[in-house]
């Protein structure tokens, strides 16, 4: 059952434009027409979105990467992920991510989740798949990408949740998720 709003909040598009434009992401301002009547300014980020693997050697244990994450000024654990690239389905995406980042291939795929992180200033939209029966074939990173791929137990990773080791959101998500079809409850 989803939640009911009887009320329409919608805001329409009164005049948009360019505020940055770069490799990855795009800025823009937008002038909308408040429900009221009255009009206000909106800015956002465009992300081409991602996808991102719950990628699981065997139900206690799920690959983890540890990567330098420049805005923040430090190292963070997260699962595997990348952008999608134009015209490429976001299983494909992660399929190329999991060998890509991880060196790794996986015979069973499932989809479990579409995430929007950031609704408050992007359009990002995250596709959280399922790997299992992962078989290791190396990796191939990109020029310029450095990570460590970590296979940790299930149960130590939601432990770094726990005691703020791991902070980043998509990476809490998929690991309660994890969880959650260890027990079976989805």
């Amino acid at each position: 059952m989803k939640p009911h709003d009887p009320a329409d909040f919608t805001e329409t598009l009164v005049s948009s434009e360019s505020v940055f434009e770069g490799r990855l992401l795009k800025v823009r301002r937008d002038t909308v027409n408040l429900p009221d009547g009255s009009r206000a300014t909106r800015e956002y980020i465009h992300h081409p979105g991602a996808a991102m693997i719950v990628a699981q050697p065997d139900p206690d244990t799920i690959l983890l990467e540890r990567q330098f994450r420049y805005p923040l000024g430090r190292h963070f654990i997260e699962l595997p992920a990348g952008k999608i690239d134009a015209g490429e389905a976001p299983l494909a995406t992660a399929q190329r991510e999991l060998r890509e980042e991880c060196g790794y291939t996986a015979q069973e795929w499932r989809h479990l989740a579409t995430l929007h992180p950031c609704i408050g200033y992007a359009d990002e939209c995250i596709e959280l798949f399922l790997a299992c029966d992962l078989q290791q074939v190396g990796s191939a990173l990109d020029e310029g990408e450095f990570l460590e791929v970590m296979i940790v137990r299930l149960d130590q990773a939601l432990d770094w949740v726990r005691d703020g080791t791991i902070t980043e959101a998509k990476a809490v998500t998929g690991l309660l998720w994890a969880e959650k079809i260890r027990r079976g409850e989805w």
